[in-house]
Order: C-alpha cells, then structure tokens, then sequence
C-alpha cells in the first residue's frame, strides 16, 4: 500500500535535530532537502563552517550521528547525503548572505544598478539584511554599493 509522504512536515520535524547534530561538530547546515528523484527519496545535507573546512571525516561523523534517529522519524526509505555546499552553488536562501558575510562573490542583478550597465559583479560581502539588502564591496572599481534585495537574481561563492 502507498502512502503520501508530506516532504514539508518531515522537513518541519527533522531539522532542529540536524541542526543540533551538526552544531555539535562545528558546523551550520546551511540547506536541508527532502527530495523524490526518480521515485526515491534524498536527504540532503549541505555542512559550512567559517572557521574550518568540511571534511569527508566529518560528513562522516555528522552522518552516523544523525542516521538512526532519523530511521525513526522518516517513514520511507532514504538516501542521506551530508557534504559541503561545494564551490559554485548558487545560495538558496536569503541567510546565506550572513553564513558567507566578508566571502567573495559572484552576483547577478536583475536589472543594472541606477548609471550602469553590467549586471554580473565580483566582489566582497560586507552585510546583509532583509530591509536593506545587500552591502557588497566591488572589486573592478572599489566600489562599495547597496544592492535592493529583490534586484538580486543569484549570487555563489567566487573563488579566484
């Protein structure tokens, strides 16, 4: 017999155990997904840590911990993948601009700023909030500008 599995509530009941599990190692999850891809189940785990870099012992370690308590409460069978959020992904959500604040980026406008005419920028984090936006420091010209949340189109990790 199938049942319908709601991706969301287990979402919902999952995540203060993860996040406590990998605040235990140092690390934040900075993405939890529950996906159906070709009619199995993922839960994926994505790992960041200012002060050090994730490790595949680490991954490790953050997996063993979490597996059977999450037997209990996922009522399917899964896929668990635990892993950074790896060099070129495109952030998720709107706390990664605090996760990676002082990180370079690559970011993508919506529409150019007010006088120019690029939309694509390198730069550098130097705050973030959901009123203000995005203060962000470009590198072509030293610049330091204030970027409307809602001009954003995507924005990843820059690594030179």
């Amino acid at each position: 017999m199938k049942h319908e599995i709601n991706r969301h509530d287990i979402l919902e009941k999952i995540t203060p155990l993860i996040e406590n599990t990998a605040m235990r190692f140092g690390y934040i999850p900075i993405e939890i997904e529950f996906v159906k891809e070709n009619h199995r189940w993922f839960l994926r785990i994505y790992l960041y840590s200012k002060e050090k870099d994730v490790t595949l012992d680490d991954c490790e370690k953050v997996t063993r911990s979490l597996s059977d308590f999450l037997d209990e409460l996922i009522p399917v069978k899964y896929y668990l993948e635990v892993s950074s959020p790896g060099l070129e992904r495109k952030f998720k959500s709107d706390k990664e601009f605090t996760y990676f604040n002082g990180r370079r980026i690559s970011l993508k406008l919506k529409t150019p700023l007010k006088g120019e005419e690029e939309k694509i920028f390198k730069g550098e984090i130097l705050d973030f909030n959901e009123t203000e936006g995005l203060k962000f420091f470009r590198f072509d010209d030293g610049q330091e500008l204030q970027i409307p949340r809602d001009n954003i189109q995507s924005a990843k990790l820059y690594i030179d």
